[in-house]
């Protein structure tokens, strides 16, 4: 049974929460990254960059649609497993510390950024 998405959170812009890993004025940045596990992602991206050149060659040779939709499908779970990655490591530091921050507004808009990105993902 499929999820049921509130209207206001996947179809519209959802304002973000304060990420509690930011550095004054400065755009957002996680400051709170495990170093491992940056350097995992980085491998990661790289290694799905190059499938994703390869794609282009699939598709510039005219390989068989069936074989390019099954690396196309391949490429999609590599990038699901970085946002995993990535989701994980938002929860320990950035969001973990602002529902722990004991500021309603805060944990408020943490919890709303956390399920608009959820729904905005799950398909």
């Amino acid at each position: 049974m499929p999820l049921k998405v509130p209207a206001n959170s996947a179809s519209q812009h959802v304002a973000s929460a304060e990420c509690a890993c930011a550095i004054g004025s400065e755009a957002r940045k996680a400051v709170g990254v495990d170093p491992q596990l940056k350097i995992a992602n980085l491998k990661r991206l790289r290694r799905i960059e190059g499938q994703v050149r390869g794609l282009q060659k699939m598709v510039e040779e005219d390989r068989y649609c069936a074989d390019v939709v099954t690396q196309v499908a391949s490429v999609q779970e590599a990038l699901r497993g970085v946002a995993r990655n990535l989701m994980r490591n938002h929860l320990r530091h950035c969001a973990a510390k602002a529902l722990r921050s004991g500021k309603k507004a805060e944990s408020e808009a943490m919890f709303d950024e956390l399920l608009g990105t959820i729904y905005a993902h799950l398909r």
